[in-house]
């Protein structure tokens, strides 16, 4: 239910990496080999469901919260006919990764079930891991019913299950008790049942990163640092070159080719592809786009969904870019906005220019030729093109088509009057003499 969130929002849809917790984990279990996902919920979670489904899992509702068993319980209701290997993950852990999943599993397969144990900095109250002398689980033991020896152990549950059969893990978890102060069912104790039938439990040891849950906002907080942490990594290991990859944000699914040069202080929302040599100077974000190979986009620009900047095209100081099409080697270096519209090859947009694409109630394109050149202070009314190697004079409204070639000046003609500038400043003298 996520109530230590304080949030209408269910828990697992607050996002990690711009991607809600629940994705991580379904991506790591597909990439775990997992064939079919179920995801259980509580009532209501209409929200959650959808968002499974559109990943391509299926769920299930778990009626009355009667505890982490019963809730893998009623995943039996959908996989009733399944006898593979079976995982159990809490979708609150949005840093949990394939690999430790498919360990979890590997080990299931040599013994019939397994868990995932970590060893906390700080082991408070979780469950006690004790190990037998052959290395496998003996037993766990809760905080609350541990002895000092056992509550010296560091070895703590994590939350991660798997049973070489699904089948026999539901016999299992159907044996479980409820005869504790909250009357639930609980996961940590299936092991104990699958003992009863003589099937051994091994240990796998995650790090305590890989399993954290998140359960509040600062434990939410802290799961994006860890996050973060792992995704600047990931690409300064793939050749991605960083100033100070402490203030890049990235997201779950950014995709930043070898040699690309990051900033300091840049932010990619989701949806951003940055091909090889290109740079991304401070301060700038990005969301929904392409940046080509050798482009130069920032410092202090922004570039929205729908965007694709061309190869050596720069963007630069206070450029907005939304949904359009930027050309090979356009420059657009200083406070315009690109919206709805495509630019040819080689074109110069001018520093103040702006496509006027919204009438109020709908969206209009503008089209720029290759080569084309608009001057400083610009602005575009949309629908309208103009033509290759077009010219388009500093300060003017353009509302019509400009043929290739051709120079479009909409300004006011320029008068000067003689000596009007000696005569205003002895009028305003002469008018606080008298004050």
């Amino acid at each position: 239910m996520g109530t230590r969130m304080k949030s209408a929002l269910p828990k697992v849809m607050h996002a990690v990496a711009g991607a809600p917790m629940l994705r991580h984990v379904i991506e790591a279990a597909r990439g775990a080999g997992c064939e079919r996902i179920v995801v259980v919920t509580a009532p209501g979670f209409d929200a959650v469901r959808a968002f499974a489904a559109g990943l391509g899992a299926e769920s299930v509702v778990q009626d009355r919260q009667l505890g982490t068993g019963h809730a893998a319980l009623c995943a039996k209701a959908v996989l009733e006919d399944f006898d593979g290997a079976i995982l159990i993950n809490n979708g609150d852990m949005p840093l949990a990764e394939a690999a430790m999943m498919a360990q979890s599993l590997e080990s299931a397969e040599k013994t019939g079930f397994s868990i995932v144990a970590f060893r906390p900095d700080d082991a408070a109250a979780y469950g006690r891991v004790i190990l037998g002398e052959d290395g496998l689980l003996d037993r766990i033991v809760e905080y609350k019913d541990a002895n000092a020896e056992e509550r010296a152990v560091d070895l703590c549950c994590a939350g991660t299950y798997s049973a070489a059969s699904a089948k026999k893990f539901f016999e299992w978890a159907a044996k479980l008790r409820n005869d504790n102060a909250q009357g639930e069912y609980y996961l940590p104790e299936v092991p104990a049942v699958a003992k009863t039938d003589g099937v051994k439990c091994a240990v796998t040891v995650a790090d305590a990163v890989t399993v954290m849950g998140v359960n509040s906002r600062a434990e939410l907080a802290e799961a994006e640092a860890q996050m973060q942490k792992r995704l600047r990594a990931r690409a300064l290991d793939g050749g991605v070159g960083m100033t100070a990859p402490e203030t890049v944000f990235l997201s779950h699914d950014t995709m930043l080719e070898s040699d690309v040069q990051v900033g300091p202080y840049v932010v990619f929302s989701p949806g951003v592809t940055v091909r090889s040599s290109a740079e991304i100077k401070s301060h700038t974000v990005l969301e929904g786009c392409e940046v080509k190979a050798g482009a130069v986009v920032g410092p202090h620009a922004r570039l929205r969904p729908g965007t694709m900047i061309g190869e050596g095209a720069h963007i630069g100081n206070f450029v907005e870019v939304k949904n359009s099409t930027v050309g090979a080697g356009t420059k657009a270096n200083h406070l315009a906005y690109l919206g709805d519209a495509t630019v040819g090859a080689a074109a110069n947009i001018g520093a103040g220019t702006i496509t006027c694409n919204y009438d109020g109630f709908d969206k209009h394109k503008t089209q720029i030729g290759a080569g084309a050149f608009i001057g400083s202070d610009t602005a575009l009314v949309a629908p309208v093109s103009v033509g290759d190697g077009a010219y388009v004079g500093a300060g003017s409204v353009i509302t019509r088509a400009v043929p290739e070639n051709a120079l479009a000046v909409t300004r006011a003609e320029q008068r000067e009057v003689a000596g009007w500038a000696e005569k205003f400043r002895a009028r305003k003298k002469a008018q606080k003499g008298k004050k």
